[in-house]
């Protein structure tokens, strides 16, 4: 080795004095990479107001739009009964048939005395005649001519009256044949052949009209007058009448197919539960509903114009029982919030307090930090919710 490439004594010295330097340099490098903390990330929603229905879950029962007891309007002897229990009737269907024999013969009575009583009047009415004739030429004095009159005139009466016995005696002939009232479902037959039913008494059956069928439901008195000053402070807008949606949940907590209509709420409180009777309508065509049904009615009973609501998730619960948020602040750092919550419409809590718009509000994501810690904020989506809770169920299958 030539001699200028031999390393002097000052340079290895130079070198072994810069190696620790060197080292703690990277050390403090190291230390303050892992120092410095990774701001995880939050899912949020923006608070916006905006016009949402009020709506309230009120608890109900379905009953029939008509009910109808079927009783016989003759006494006899059951021989035919003419439908089958559950089936669907129109009204005029027969259902039941009386033994008509002894109306028969009652008809059959009623026009021969109705025949007697239009002889009687034919002669009557020639006597009258012959009277009026020898009265005119003085033959006959006006006291006969007078009672050849009443005879006539009575024999008339005779043949209405006979008239009317024959129309009763058709009309209870008629009624021999029990039909249907109304249009609708037929229970149970109350009577079978053979049985003596006794006129308008005798329960036969009872029909019931399904379609299309109501709801009634109770709210209580506490809170009608909480809308109604909500009303009169301007808070809420009224629904214009008949433009209410009513929708029905049933006990599997599905939503009925198709909305119904208020049709009227009660003027009168129960004055043993202080509630209030409202009455919707729905169509049934399926026979979906029936009654005796428990069912929650959902009603639209007013518009909050300025509206705030965050999902459900978002609400939490403090040890006193209050609510409140998680709010991204403008440096990104998260803050506690009281708030104070209304109702539960679709899965989200309306704020009635302690929200603005343009806040940002934590949905996701609350194990991964701490109050007042910076985190990351994320645009949350109910549709990137839905595909999280798809993925985690397919690992958990898996």
């Amino acid at each position: 080795m030539s001699p200028s490439r031999v390393p002097s004594a000052s340079a290895f010295l130079l070198l072994a004095a810069l190696a620790p330097i060197l080292a703690g340099c990277n050390q403090s490098n190291s230390a303050t990479a892992a120092a410095e903390p990774v701001e995880p990330e939050v899912s949020v929603v923006t608070a916006s107001p905006q016009a949402r229905a009020i709506v309230s879950e009120l608890p109900g029962r379905i009953a029939p739009t008509r009910v109808a007891e079927v009783r016989p309007r003759v006494s006899g002897i059951v021989i035919e009964r003419a439908f089958h229990q559950g089936s669907e009737v129109n009204a005029g269907d027969p259902l039941y048939r009386i033994d008509p024999k002894p109306f028969e013969i009652e008809v059959q009575s009623n026009e021969a005395a109705l025949a007697k009583a239009e002889a009687t009047l034919r002669q009557a009415e020639q006597q009258a005649r012959r009277i009026a004739y020898l009265t005119k030429e003085r033959a006959a004095s006006e006291a006969e001519n007078d009672r050849a009159v009443a005879a006539e005139h009575q024999a008339k009466a005779d043949v209405e009256g006979a008239k009317a016995a024959l129309a009763r005696a058709r009309l209870n002939l008629g009624y021999t044949t029990v039909r249907a009232p109304i249009g609708g479902v037929v229970g149970a037959a109350l009577v079978s052949e053979g049985a003596l039913v006794i006129q308008d008494q005798t329960n036969l059956a009872t029909i019931q009209q399904l379609d299309p069928i109501y709801a009634d439901f109770t709210q209580s008195v506490t809170q009608l007058s909480q809308l109604r000053r909500a009303f009169e402070a301007g808070d809420l807008e009224r629904i214009a009448p008949g433009a209410a949606k009513v929708r029905l949940a049933l006990d599997d907590n599905t939503l009925y197919s198709a909305d119904g209509k208020l049709l009227f709420s009660d003027a009168r409180v129960d004055i043993n539960t202080g509630q209030v009777t409202l009455r919707g309508q729905f169509p049934n065509p399926k026979r979906e509903l029936l009654p005796g049904m428990y069912v929650r009615v959902r009603i639209e009973q007013g518009i909050d114009g300025d509206a705030i609501a965050v999902p459900q998730q978002a609400i939490q619960r403090n040890g006193g029982g209050g609510s409140e948020v998680f709010v991204v602040k403008d440096d990104n750092r998260v803050a506690l919030q009281p708030v104070r919550t209304g109702s539960v419409q679709d899965g989200q809590w309306f704020v009635t307090d302690g929200l603005k718009a343009g806040d940002r509000v934590v949905v996701e994501g609350f194990q991964k930090f701490a109050a007042g810690d910076k985190v990351k904020p994320q645009i949350w989506t109910e549709a990137a919710e839905a595909g999280e809770l798809r993925q985690h169920s397919m690992r958990t299958v898996r």
